[in-house]
């Protein structure tokens, strides 16, 4: 079997088994990415879900890109985004046709509401371990603070807090770079 059908059953396997939205699958592509297939390591897996979550689009189908691009170039990454997307595409056409005509029984609503807390746990499992590589150093813990206070007291735009936090690490890789030589 080529590398780009591998990739491609991968991500379908991934997209088909998980449920709540990119942040929810972070922890399924650890273990099938980095534990199971080792095609990233750790630091490489925690890189590519920050750099998926600060460009536009779905995060899990820019993870699936990132990976199948590292693993089987071009048509690795075309491989891997069909898989992602496969599934997802076929269930929701499934759950479109008809979601709207019981939304309003109150067992379906009661399991939207259980959904819900169930993929907040799945979304901070997924930070939890994401702040191991995130929260490295003193400093990146002023960051995390900083933008997350930014985030909670003012109204300005995620895309500015992501460019800002780049442009300081930039900065201080550069400060350290220098004071190391």
């Amino acid at each position: 079997m080529g590398l780009p059908l591998k990739l491609f059953l991968t991500f379908a396997f991934i997209g088909a088994t998980n449920f709540g939205g990119g942040l929810t699958m972070l922890p399924m592509f650890r273990r099938e990415v980095v534990e199971k297939r080792a095609w990233l390591t750790e630091d490489e897996i925690a890189d590519v879900f920050s750099i998926t979550q600060c460009l536009p689009g779905i995060i899990a189908t820019n993870v699936a890109v990132l990976v199948g691009y590292k693993q089987a170039g071009v048509r690795g990454a075309v491989a891997a985004a069909i898989g992602m997307i496969t599934p997802s595409v076929a269930l929701i056409l499934i759950v479109a046709s008809f979601i709207f005509q019981f939304a309003d029984i109150p067992v379906v609503a009661h399991a939207f509401a259980g959904l819900r807390v169930c993929v907040s746990v799945l979304i901070l499992t997924a930070v939890l371990r994401l702040r191991k590589q995130a929260c490295a150093d003193k400093l990146s813990i002023v960051i995390f603070v900083a933008v997350f206070l930014a985030v909670m007291l003012t109204n300005l735009p995620i895309a500015v807090l992501v460019v800002v936090a780049g442009f300081i690490g930039i900065s201080i890789s550069a400060v350290r770079k220098r004071s190391a030589k």
